[in-house]
């Protein structure tokens, strides 16, 4: 339903963090791919689409989660747009 969306967002999640959609949709623990799966978790939800569909794409690229991942995620990044401003400025820009 949303597919297009979340396309457009994996594509630039992957040019801000400068790397491939391999690594992202890794189970790498680098905190480099989680806080590009954080953002692109809460660019989704804020577009707003729901985490059904989140779980569904990502598992579509070989990234099965569960919805407390997602939520767990979404509320990382929101912690940090609370501490840096910067952070804040660089999502206005995806979105």
């Amino acid at each position: 339903m949303k597919n297009n969306i979340f396309n457009e967002y994996v594509g630039k999640v992957l040019d801000l963090f400068n790397m491939t959609e391999t690594e992202m949709f890794s189970k790498s623990r680098l905190t480099k791919h989680k806080d590009a799966r954080y953002l692109l978790y809460y660019l989704c939800h804020k577009r707003p689409m729901e985490k059904h569909y989140i779980q569904e794409y990502m598992k579509e690229r070989g990234y099965e989660i569960g919805h407390s991942t997602i939520i767990h995620g979404i509320a990382q990044v929101e912690k940090k747009i609370e501490e840096d401003s910067d952070i804040r400025t660089i999502i206005e820009e995806l979105r």
